[in-house]
């Protein structure tokens, strides 16, 4: 995996997509800081319509047992201790 700065995968695309159709994802900075990877079609997998719709997705996830008691213990007072 090489890293390129911008101006020079601008000026050898070429040599990029190559690298990227024979070694694998190319990494291009833009001031310093990664921007883009270029990779061969074969590698990119575009995501397209979900596998699930979301129902499905809600449908599949952990179970709740609802018979479980909620009710937490907590002080009868209403009032508070608090000086100015």
């Amino acid at each position: 995996m090489k890293r390129w700065q911008l101006q020079e995968a601008k000026s050898r695309f070429s040599e990029v997509v190559d690298k990227a159709l024979t070694e694998g994802p190319q990494w291009v900075t833009r001031h310093g800081k990664d921007a883009v990877v270029v990779v061969s079609a074969a590698e990119y997998q575009p995501t397209g319509k979900p596998k699930k719709s979301f129902r499905e997705f809600l449908l599949d996830g952990p179970k709740i047992d609802f018979d479980i008691d909620f009710a937490a213990d907590r002080k009868k007072s209403r009032s508070r201790n608090f000086s100015f």
